[in-house]
């Protein structure tokens, strides 16, 4: 039997654990130490973000953002239904009201074209996902945002190094919400950060981080004693953490060039499929430099999808659906008043991912590819 293809393997770069040695040996693995910095120092430098700040999780990184916005009960906020619950429950713990909008028909990014009909005198936040590391079509959104004075919070979570007409994705709206969780291209187990472009809410973005304190600045020797000054919570990471990801950081374009080889890989050898209409491969538009995060195929329908998982899975390969519609959840159905989304549910039903990960060989490649392949009889 063919050995197991998992969908994903954590890569490591080879000096992971002497820079955690080093942190441990430092005397200092609580947060906001020296890989810290450095790690908010490659990123603000490499990609021009205003301030960064590491935070546990994306998902943390979104929290920190709803606070920064003083999201309260009733506010609304536009977002896609096609994305990881974290985009949205970031709000909803502040009583926000989500207001979903459909996908694009090519991508499953959010259709921007719909997002200024769904404005009421309550929005309060615009929120695109730039799913797989595929750009959200953000002139007309950041011009929707200009005109009724509305903040942008970018979901990045699966966009590092990822851009958006030469611009990284994360530095475009006032803020960006990353992941280093094991899945992305660059990991730490668990991991995030938000990127701060509106310099007005740097200051406070580093309070509500030190729960509610302005412990940073007194550390940087700006204020003789700290206190408790704001709302907040803890959301940074130990040195052991901003260790890892350091290590990771310093092969990023090591770890780019690998992933899109194997984007590349998945590409050439699935294209005749779509050509023949048997399935659809991602669509990259112009606007867009991807990051070769994730390699996914559209399957015709949700029988299909399982059919084919089952298929792979006899063959010992492991590839996975993704999300379910949120507007469709068991959490928000009976709160969703709005209209069918009909591409959200679409993707839901068909979308497959295929395992991807740095480490994977184009032995193992060319199983899946093979193996897709016999399932639609070429």
């Amino acid at each position: 039997m063919n050995t197991h293809i998992a969908f994903n393997k954590p890569w490591l770069t080879g000096k992971e654990i002497t820079y955690i040695l080093e942190a441990v040996q430092s005397g200092k693995i609580s947060g906001d130490g020296i890989f810290t910095r450095k790690c908010h120092r490659f990123f603000e430098e490499k990609y021009g973000f205003h301030k960064c700040l590491l935070t546990t999780s994306c998902t943390d990184a979104l929290e920190l953002a709803s606070l920064l916005l003083d999201i309260k009960p009733g506010d609304q906020v536009i977002a896609p239904s096609f994305t990881f619950v974290s985009t949205v429950n970031a709000f909803v713990l502040r009583g926000a009201e989500i207001i979903f909008a459909d996908s694009e028909d090519q991508t499953p990014n959010i259709d921007v074209s719909r997002i200024e009909s769904l404005i009421t005198p309550k929005t309060k936040v615009l929120l695109p996902v730039h799913y797989a590391g595929v750009a959200v079509d953000m002139d007309p959104l950041m011009a929707v945002a200009q005109k009724y004075n509305l903040p942008v919070v970018e979901d990045a979570a699966q966009a590092i190094d990822a851009f958006y007409k030469n611009r990284p994705l994360g530095s475009i709206g006032a803020l960006g919400a990353f992941s280093f969780h094991e899945t992305k291209n660059i990991i730490s187990g668990e991991g995030g950060m938000l990127s701060i472009n509106d310099p007005s809410y740097a200051g406070r973005a580093e309070i509500l981080r030190e729960k509610g304190t302005n412990r940073s600045a007194f550390f940087r020797g700006e204020i003789d004693k700290y206190g408790w000054v704001d709302i907040g919570s803890s959301f940074l990471p130990s040195e052991v953490i901003a260790a890892f990801l350091y290590a990771q950081l310093e092969h990023l374009e090591e770890i780019q060039k690998l992933r899109h080889q194997i984007w590349a890989n998945y590409h050439a050898g699935l294209k005749d499929l779509e050509v023949a209409g048997k399935l659809r491969l991602p669509y990259i538009p112009g606007y867009a430099r991807h990051n070769a995060h994730m390699f996914y195929v559209l399957c015709q329908d949700l029988n299909e999808r399982t059919a084919l998982i089952e298929h792979l899975k006899s063959d010992n390969i492991n590839a996975v659906f993704h999300y379910i519609s949120l507007h469709k959840s068991p959490f928000y159905q009976d709160k969703y008043k709005g209209p069918e989304l009909q591409n959200s549910d679409r993707y839901t039903d068909t979308l497959l991912r295929l395992p991807f990960y740095n480490g994977i060989t184009s032995e193992e490649q060319q199983r899946v590819i093979a193996s897709i392949r016999a399932y639609y009889g070429l």
